[in-house]
């Protein structure tokens, strides 16, 4: 089973087209040791020929550019993709905005929660994609589901979702609540294990709000997991001066302190750990920072976009 990250930053992208913040900054002058990142997404194929996205970003026109495994092969029909299935995490406006750009008539299907779902559903611009090209399918938090392209044909990838600490997506806060907690357990930010014929399998979390002793117990053993690195710090986009929210409130868990995900799972039996989903003020993203050799002598790896992992 072949996986590719093709967006490994949080929402806006790295660098975000309206930041002046040093990295950002920095970034956009080509300093070494910063590379520029899209928003988050996830490539994974169990033969190389058929691939399932794992969200859809609003880079996601740039993306396909960037991958040639997503792109039409050159002995193709006129009109193709080898993308099968696109599974959604949750419906974060960085995560749904990408199916627009998919509208040209072309089959695949959508896999999502009864949530995330019902947001696309609600919404009629989504009507682009005619549900009798782009079928609808519900993932039940329950159980592994086999995904299969629009026709019903399997690909060889099996996901098993979950729910996990999040939140509601932002634009669907209650905007006269401004002090409420917007937190959600019942499914409007999910994790999935995704698996193949090898037996192995890796777990996609780009968004997280805490660790709990379910989630912990769940990621034991795994082969890999990729996790939710939006921030280092709890306060960090606050102390940027780029917003006034917490990580905790916009649903993500930092990487250090005692609550954080580095501790929270320091004695995880992980074979492999990926930071994915990483904000453009998280200072991880400078590799010659000492945040970053930080993260590394944790045990844990900071994903670039096209960075490939093999199971």
């Amino acid at each position: 089973m072949r996986l590719k990250i093709i967006g490994s930053a949080a929402g806006g992208g790295f660098p975000q087209w309206n930041c002046n913040y040093r990295l950002s900054s920095a970034a956009r002058t080509g300093s070494s040791g910063l590379r520029p990142r899209t928003q988050s997404s996830l490539a994974v194929s169990s033969d190389g020929v058929g691939w399932i996205l794992f969200n859809a970003s609003p880079d996601i026109r740039q993306q396909i550019a960037q991958t040639p495994e997503l792109q039409p092969p050159p002995d193709g029909p006129v009109r193709c993709t080898p993308i099968r299935a696109v599974v959604l995490t949750n419906a974060d406006v960085d995560h749904i905005a990408g199916l627009l750009s998919l509208r040209e008539r072309q089959p695949f299907a959508l896999y999502a929660t009864k949530e995330a779902l019902a947001t696309v559903e609600a919404n009629s611009i989504f009507n682009v994609l005619d549900p009798a090209i782009v079928p609808r399918r519900r993932l039940p938090l329950a159980g592994a589901t086999a995904i299969c392209d629009a026709q019903g044909r399997e690909t060889g990838v099996m996901v098993e979702n979950f729910p996990v600490p999040g939140k509601v997506a932002l634009y669907l806060e209650d905007k006269s609540r401004p002090e409420a907690n917007f937190g959600s357990d019942r499914g409007d930010t999910i994790g999935v294990r995704i698996s193949g014929a090898t037996g192995k399998s890796v777990f996609y979390i780009p968004g997280c709000a805490r660790i709990d002793a379910l989630l912990r117990a769940r990621v034991e053993g795994a082969d890999c997991l990729l996790f939710d690195g939006t921030v280092y710090t709890d306060d960090e986009m606050i102390a940027a001066g780029v917003g006034e929210k917490t990580g905790a409130r916009m649903g993500h868990l930092a990487m250090t302190g005692d609550a954080g995900s580095i501790a929270g799972l320091a004695n995880a039996n992980i074979a492999r750990r990926v930071f994915v989903h990483i904000n453009n003020t998280n200072p991880v993203l400078d590799e010659n920072s000492a945040e970053h050799a930080e993260v590394r002598a944790a045990g844990w790896e900071v994903a670039h976009d096209g960075m490939e992992l093999e199971l």
